[in-house]
């Protein structure tokens, strides 16, 4: 791979705000994102080598590019830190976008005398093109907004965030545009429950012949009844029931898993 050259020349001060947007063939989007986030001191795409004409529409915009390998969610956003320079940096992804009232707010907490080393961002998710406020996805908070040097990221899906100090949440949203259509959540839902097998089997969990179900019906009570997906109505039905089916798929999943570990014993 090129080595590619260090973010901020020594020489000059590092700018008081980095955006950084992760991309892998983002072209439909990153233009977009990149709009809404003008008012950054600097924009970073920091991008999984791409294979369509996200980088140009990337440099079009007026953003630094990098390319990094993609190992896991976690890592990228940990070798972005690495190489961007700034006193902080603002964590977008190429589905989201930051309205102006957003950058206000992340302005107004940058500006120097407050505590926070890092800042918790609402999403509005909008799921199969509609806002979706229950079940789940709202507020939905991320940690994406740091000062640099205080904050690292772990796991590799649905990564978390370790921060070294203390922590603030801001009250207008990011835009969030979330699941496209079904089957967009189908193949993501497909790649999350494999994964939570494998965690699970690594925790030991082991699933009786009834888990799957019990795990289904707690779910969708969860998604439904206590986070209030009914306020969506039949939007909020479906995506509860979703939310159930795949939740026995990840423990029907991990059984089979277990399945394979015993029988690769036998046969050693």
């Amino acid at each position: 791979m090129t080595n590619l050259p260090t973010y901020q020349p020594t020489n000059l001060p590092a700018p008081p705000l980095t955006a950084i947007v992760l991309t892998l063939n983002e072209e439909r989007n990153v233009a977009a994102c990149l709009e809404s986030l003008a008012w950054a001191d600097q924009r970073v795409v920091f991008d999984s080598f791409s294979t369509d004409r996200t980088l140009d529409l990337a440099r079009e915009a007026g953003a630094v590019v990098f390319q990094h390998p993609f190992e896991n969610y976690a890592q990228q956003r940990n070798a972005a830190l690495e190489r961007v320079k700034a006193e902080w940096i603002f964590f977008v992804d190429a589905d989201e976008r930051a309205t102006p009232e957003l950058a206000a707010e992340v302005r107004a907490v940058t500006a120097g005398g407050r505590a926070e080393v890092a800042w918790w961002v609402p999403r509005h998710n909008y799921i199969f093109g509609r806002l979706t406020l229950g079940a789940g996805w709202y507020p939905d908070y991320q940690l994406r907004l740091v000062r640099q040097g205080y904050a690292r990221w772990q796991r590799p899906v649905h990564e978390v965030a370790v921060v070294d100090g203390p922590e603030g949440h801001l009250q207008n949203p990011l835009i969030h545009y979330n699941y496209a259509d079904l089957a967009d959540f189908i193949a993501r839902q497909e790649k999350y429950t494999d994964y939570d097998a494998g965690i699970l089997l690594q925790q030991g969990a082991r699933p009786r012949f009834y888990t799957p179900y019990r795990q289904a019906m707690r779910q969708f009570w969860w998604r439904f009844v206590t986070l209030r997906g009914m306020r969506d109505g039949w939007h909020g039905l479906r995506l509860s029931l979703l939310m159930a089916y795949y939740e026995a798929v990840k423990y029907r999943r991990l059984a089979r898993l277990w399945e394979e570990r015993a029988s690769r014993s036998l046969t050693t």
